[in-house]
């Protein structure tokens, strides 16, 4: 019998076989020379950094005033006047978002620009005792901050944050001073972005499908490959490009570590919360036309007569500036204390973005003091 050929390295490429994936690359590498091989080493080892070993953490000094089961309410600066509390985004990402880096950061652009007392809502990622808690535990938490605080504040919602904010100023119109929603969905139905089509064409049994991969809660992860999902190229291509052509860049890579110790570090959501979420508000709009019931109450917007200030990103695609800005049709503050503003950029941009704080936050935050 012919003995069968003996195999050749040669014939296929190493590649091709996971395992031995490292082995060609070391080859290749060597051939290439040690600077080549040193800077492909550097960026592999600051790949592992920003995807598994930062952490995320608040810029600003700060102490917590609660230890609630839901939050930490933390307080800055020094109690005195009507304290702004900041609704941080409850949506898969901690609130970093409003405290994001020294000289870059919404509390920071609050402090000094008048306001002398913010506090800030740091949501607790879920845990599997949390799982069926729901939207009223949320509200409960925030009156409870709202109380301890004084009894009155002025509220920033951000993005998820402001439609609880609404919620909040709607069911308690006499705890609210002023009342600012940046990127808040307010009205699901206005606009045409990609998230109120994903959510329409969905059906619930898909959201419910994810929930129990996530044990009856919402996973972080899940939600960060969706976000990643609606911009594939830049997420999954891109930003490894520009990282390996800024490898030796110190204040290039200072930054994305600062932005990836966020983004890449997501939160869990309780699945009840969640679904009550996608089909009570974003499939049924129920806030908006008043069908909403919050802590046993039907809720109206008209309830809302506080000054309103309404901030939309014009490149939004999370949440469209219609989706902020159509609030105003359903509140019941009179429309010249209703203050309407789009900006440049896209959502995170609202809250994190240098251009954002520098020009349109501090007008904000005056704003705010002069209510």
């Amino acid at each position: 019998m012919e003995k069968p050929s003996p195999v050749k390295l040669s014939n296929f490429s190493l590649n091709s076989i996971p395992a031995f994936w490292p082995v060609a690359m070391a080859s290749s590498l060597a051939a290439e020379g040690a600077e080549l091989y040193a800077k492909n080493l550097k960026f592999v080892e600051e790949e592992i950094r920003i995807h598994e070993d930062l952490r995320p953490a608040l810029a600003t000094p700060n102490q917590v005033r609660l230890d609630l089961r839901t939050m930490l309410l933390r307080e800055y600066g020094s109690p005195g006047k009507i304290p702004t509390l900041v609704d941080a985004p409850y949506a898969g990402h901690t609130a970093v978002i409003a405290d994001y880096h020294k000289g870059q950061s919404l509390v920071e652009t609050l402090l000094t620009n008048g306001i002398e007392h913010v506090a800030l809502t740091d949501w607790k990622s879920a845990t599997d005792d949390m799982k069926g808690l729901e939207i009223d535990n949320y509200l409960a938490e925030v009156l409870v901050a709202i109380d301890d605080l004084g009894g009155c504040v002025n509220l920033v919602g951000l993005c998820q944050g402001g439609w609880v904010s609404a919620m909040i100023a709607a069911r308690f119109p006499e705890k609210v001073n002023s009342l600012v929603l940046a990127g808040a969905p307010i009205d699901t139905d206005a606009g045409d972005g990609p998230i109120k089509r994903m959510v329409h064409a969905s059906p619930t049994s898909f959201y419910e499908e994810l929930l129990a991969l996530g044990g009856g809660m919402m996973k972080g992860k899940f939600m960060l490959q969706g976000w990643k999902n609606m911009h594939p190229g830049q997420h999954y291509i891109q930003e490894h490009i520009d990282l390996y052509e800024h490898i030796d860049d110190a204040a290039y890579i200072s930054k994305e570590e600062t932005f990836n110790s966020w983004y890449e570090n997501p939160i869990d959501l309780p699945g009840r919360w969640y679904l009550q979420v996608i089909l009570q508000l974003f499939k049924e709009n129920r806030l908006a036309r008043g069908e909403f019931v919050g802590l046993g109450k039907k809720l109206s917007l008209r309830s809302i007569v506080c000054p309103v200030y309404l901030l939309a990103g014009a490149e939004d695609d999370i949440t469209t500036p219609e989706q902020v800005l159509d609030a105003a049709k359903y509140i019941g503050t009179p429309r010249d204390r209703i203050v309407q503003k789009t900006v440049p950029g896209g959502h995170i941009g609202l809250f994190m973005g240098a251009r954002t704080l520098r020009d349109h936050w501090p007008v904000i935050a005056r704003w705010i003091v002069a209510q």
